[in-house]
């Protein structure tokens, strides 16, 4: 005899599964492409289905907001420069899709080594054991001066600053630029700086009052965009857990403290993992009352390109 009672089933109540509300049906389903298929064919080929479908969404999101004119703001973190993404990026600015690029300082940095030098991120595990690691001195002197050069002669933020300086130093290879192609095309870009987080930090030309001058001109700039995700527009962030993130929580109080209504807009979060403060000060609290929000996992060398390509397909 059995210890423990199991209860019968005999009295469970069925229903029909054709009378059963389905959330999968065949029109959803993936299709197959030829061969030839165009890039426009294959986009529609993905699942109607959870993040095939949210994809879509943030795409018609994007094409939406720039039709009605209301921004689409790119917030980044290094890594994105690193895995290659920086012609991609300028492509979508100049079709007018980007209006905004915001980075942490760190991607600053290798858009600058890219500009000038034409290579960037270095082997820090193998510098790190002999005290070389982020001690080149051109990079540093570079950027530290400019910020101090920029803080005494103008009212230009850290952005605007290096881009200028990579124009007027004829950067050989400034194609690949993000700050010198944001300069030429009249788009704000930003670069959002915590002091002892990168290289340029440690190194005898640093200036804390030039650094972080700079940055909290920027941080004003970037709420100057953030005030117009009014009734539309779109952020993306792009690899950025912390900094990005915790700025634009707090550019978006400051304008809906201002009294602008900053409500009614998307976000969406790209990166290789879920991280806490991208979910919450992205995707979640900023839409809380009538927007939306997106959270995309997957490599950022295939998942730009991925979106990139969806918005100029959609767009022709």
């Amino acid at each position: 005899m059995a210890k423990y009672h199991q209860q019968s089933l005999e009295k469970v109540r069925t229903i029909s599964v054709t009378k059963r509300k389905s959330k999968v049906r065949p029109r959803a389903f993936a299709q197959t492409v030829k061969k030839d298929a165009s890039f426009l064919e294959f986009y529609n080929s993905l699942p109607h289905i959870l993040v095939g479908e949210q994809f879509r969404a943030l795409v018609d999101d994007v094409l939406k907001s720039r039709k009605k004119g209301k921004p689409v703001i790119l917030m980044m973190g290094a890594h994105v420069i690193k895995v290659g993404c920086s012609p991609l990026i300028i492509d979508l600015m100049k079709e007018g899709v980007i209006t905004h690029v915001a980075m942490n300082s760190a991607a600053a940095i290798h858009d600058v080594e890219m500009a000038m030098w034409g290579h960037t991120s270095e082997d820090v595990a193998s510098a790190l054991l002999d005290g070389t690691f982020g001690m080149a001195k051109e990079t540093g002197d570079f950027i530290n001066n400019a910020l101090i050069a920029g803080m005494e002669s103008s009212d230009c933020g850290y952005g605007e600053t290096l881009g200028k300086a990579i124009l007027n130093a004829k950067g050989k290879f400034r194609r690949y630029s993000l700050l010198s192609s944001c300069y030429e095309l009249d788009v704000p870009v930003t670069v959002h700086a915590a002091i002892g987080t990168d290289i340029i930090h440690q190194q005898p030309s640093m200036s804390g009052a030039a650094t972080g001058e700079m940055s909290f001109r920027d941080f004003k700039v970037f709420i100057n965009s953030v005030k117009d995700l009014q009734g539309g527009g779109v952020v993306l962030n792009f690899g950025s857990a912390v900094i990005m993130p915790e700025v634009f929580l707090k550019a978006l109080t400051v304008a809906r403290n201002l009294g602008y209504p900053a409500k009614g807009f998307t976000t969406a979060t790209f990166d290789m993992i879920r991280h806490y403060r991208s979910q919450k000060n992205v995707v979640e609290r900023p839409t809380q009352d009538g927007g939306k929000g997106y959270y995309f996992i997957g490599h950022h060398e295939i998942m730009f390109p991925l979106l990139s390509a969806s918005i100029n397909a959609r767009m022709k």
